[in-house]
């Protein structure tokens, strides 16, 4: 996806994450986060967009850690949260293609990569004040929903800390975008994932289903356990126990 798709789908996400939040009553619990309410949703995705705005506008160079969110409920709550959320949609727009400043994954230009990130979090979290009103997530579009699982297994899921890990001989899961027809290959072992965009070879897994769903479900905001899997299903629950970000 190109950055200003990115964008777009950062504003709209993030204005529909504050509609929900604001039908729902910021001390409404928030069922895929079991510990958060509205409150503490809003608090950490406010945050986190103050923190890429501030990273991506000085530019800031070095490792960054977020600040506190202030102690705030209700409409000011909101009105906090929309105006961190305006200000980074604002920042992310005016940016120098060639920007330079830190990211923490690697694998994109760091202006592609804040805008990426950006739109994921803020879909991820928009589904979480969907949640709180009891609703089904509204759509967050196939090219979106595969971009997001790809960032998940390519980006996140590659690093050292990821704990989808396996002891003993090395395990295949494979996932499948049914509507987009898009694949990927992980192979599970006692070392950080090792993914690649093909179907060639066997898996001792396979979870196929539309974008738009597995979307969610790898990010565990649905359950995994309910996608269409095919072989060994120890694997999609080692996903579930262990894919926490």
């Amino acid at each position: 996806m190109e950055i200003a798709e990115h964008i777009k789908h950062l504003e709209r996400d993030g204005r529909s994450l504050a509609d929900a939040a604001e039908r729902a009553g910021t001390g409404a619990p928030v069922p895929t986060c079991p510990e958060w309410q509205v409150a503490d949703l809003l608090r950490h995705t406010g945050a986190v967009h103050r923190w890429a705005a501030r990273i991506v506008s000085e530019p800031v160079r070095q490792p960054l850690r977020t600040e506190e969110a202030p102690e705030l409920s209700g409409a000011e709550l909101i009105a906090w949260f929309r105006e961190g959320h305006a200000r980074l949609v604002e920042v992310l727009s005016a940016a120098p293609a060639d920007l330079e400043c830190w990211a923490f994954l690697e694998g994109d230009a760091p202006l592609a990569f804040w805008a990426r990130r950006q739109a994921h979090e803020t879909a991820i979290h928009r589904m979480d004040a969907e949640s709180a009103l009891g609703e089904a997530f509204s759509p967050a579009g196939a090219a979106l929903a595969e971009d997001g699982v790809d960032e998940l297994l390519t980006r996140f899921h590659v690093r050292p800390w990821s704990r989808v890990r396996t002891e003993g001989a090395p395990r295949v899961l494979r996932v499948r975008a049914t509507d987009t027809g898009a694949v990927w290959t992980a192979t599970v072992s006692s070392g950080p994932l090792a993914v690649t965009r093909t179907d060639e070879g066997p898996a001792d897994c396979e979870l196929a289903a539309p974008a738009e769903w597995l979307y969610p479900a790898l990010w565990n905001r649905l359950p995994l356990e309910e996608a269409v899997v095919t072989g060994d299903a120890s694997l999609a629950r080692l996903w579930v126990e262990t894919a926490v970000i």
